[in-house]
């Protein structure tokens, strides 16, 4: 079965929102993440990245967004973008970095992901950014697939590290017209 727009809601994150968003954060990351098993490491990035208070400082910035993804009342994905996120590899150019477009696994594939890139497509040219940019894992195979289907362009590599761990990210771009 196949999931439409219409049988989902999109809408700003509200501070109520904090946990659930942080545990869909920590959900998802560790099921992409984690594909060896859960290691300390992993367990001290999480607990980094995905606490309530942590997600809650997050929607309070005035330059940062989160649209989340409900069904039936029920936080299904997330996308979260900073406005004000210029990279050297658009030069000249006013952009927003995608930091995350999370979808719960079992509605991957389903048309959220691609119904949440869009919408923060949309908000980020209504606020006047001439590019959006995000980095995705090397070892994503999905994510490397999905994004260039929508538009984005593969214009380099950056390194994300965390505990003297360096991962190999791809950086993917696309313009607006």
């Amino acid at each position: 079965m196949t999931l439409s727009a219409l049988e989902f809601t999109l809408r700003a994150a509200v501070e109520a929102d904090a946990h659930c968003v942080a545990t869909l954060g920590t959900q998802v990351f560790l099921d992409t993440y984690a594909t060896d098993g859960i290691r300390p490491s992993l367990v001290r990035e999480v607990a980094a990245q995905f606490t309530p208070d942590i997600i809650s400082a997050l929607i309070a910035r005035p330059q940062v967004r989160l649209v989340l993804a409900e069904r039936a009342g029920h936080l299904i994905g997330f996308a979260q973008f900073d406005l004000d996120a210029p990279h050297a590899l658009l030069p000249g150019m006013s952009a927003a970095q995608l930091n995350r477009l999370y979808v719960q696994e079992r509605f991957t594939g389903r048309g959220v992901g691609r119904v949440l890139l869009a919408e923060v497509e949309t908000r980020a040219a209504a606020e006047g950014v001439q590019a959006l940019w995000l980095s995705a894992w090397a070892g994503n195979a999905r994510a490397l697939a999905f994004y260039p289907r929508r538009g984005y362009r593969d214009i380099g590599a950056t390194l994300y590290e965390f505990e003297n761990e360096k991962h190999e990210n791809r950086i993917f771009a696309r313009q607006f017209s």
